[in-house]
């Protein structure tokens, strides 16, 4: 089975289309599968929606946390998904395209662990505004020189073999921006094996967070990240 995680918050206008889009696209491709809505904190009727869907999409299963925590909804979907295979979407960013070449490497012969559509990769077409394209290689370089991480990105769509990437998501302590950062951590220092596709980036809808926000949270987060990874001798 495969498993979909796709944290959602105030996404109701936008939930309806991307749970018809990828139901339908699994159902065509013959596969079996579930859908977990991660509802976080929302403000909005998401969480209602999702309940809605669920009724007309037997291979959805809603789950909702209190607080707007998109990487505590990445963790919790990924913790509570039953597929061999655990592929995480955003509703803003998503590609079925992805998802075939990341499960055909992840059943091949020495497959990898988890497979990552990096947008830094040479053949990946990044549309963002070019704000954000600074942003992430920024991001990127830091992460390298406090990490000395071989991926080039950490976050946006994952292929992951639940049972190697489990164990380490339940010891993972950051959540918001970071879950993504500390998972992929985590598994290349315990010696897993990551793949990163190219990819197409095109945002379905304007990101939420001013970048200068998100940038300065990110920062306070990595200097916490690296301590306490050094204080358990990761």
């Amino acid at each position: 089975m495969l498993s979909l995680v796709l944290p959602a918050h105030n996404e109701q206008p936008f939930l309806a289309a991307i749970v018809e889009e990828l139901a339908t696209g699994l159902r065509e491709r013959g596969a079996s599968f579930e859908i977990l809505v991660v509802e976080n904190g929302s403000t909005d009727d998401t969480a209602a929606e999702a309940g809605r869907l669920a009724r007309q999409v037997p291979e959805l299963r809603p789950m909702s946390l209190s607080a707007a925590d998109y990487g505590a909804a990445l963790r919790t979907g990924l913790l509570a998904a039953r597929g061999e295979v655990v592929v995480n979407f955003d509703v803003d960013y998503y590609d079925l395209g992805f998802l075939d070449r990341a499960v055909a490497l992840l059943a091949g012969p020495g497959a990898p662990a988890i497979v990552l559509g990096s947008k830094r990769q040479p053949d990946s077409v990044d549309t963002r505004p070019w704000p954000r394209k600074v942003v992430t290689a920024v991001f990127a370089w830091i992460l390298h020189a406090a990490f000395h991480l071989s991926v080039s990105d950490t976050h946006g769509m994952k292929a992951m073999v639940r049972e190697q990437v489990t164990p380490l998501a339940e010891v993972c302590q950051f959540g918001t921006d970071l879950f993504d950062t500390e998972l992929v951590i985590r598994s290349e220092r315990a010696g897993l094996r990551i793949v990163e596709l190219p990819v197409v980036v095109e945002e379905r809808r304007p990101a939420r967070t001013p970048i200068s926000t998100r940038a300065a949270r990110t920062l306070v987060g990595i200097v916490r990240l690296r301590r306490m990874l050094r204080r358990e001798g990761i």
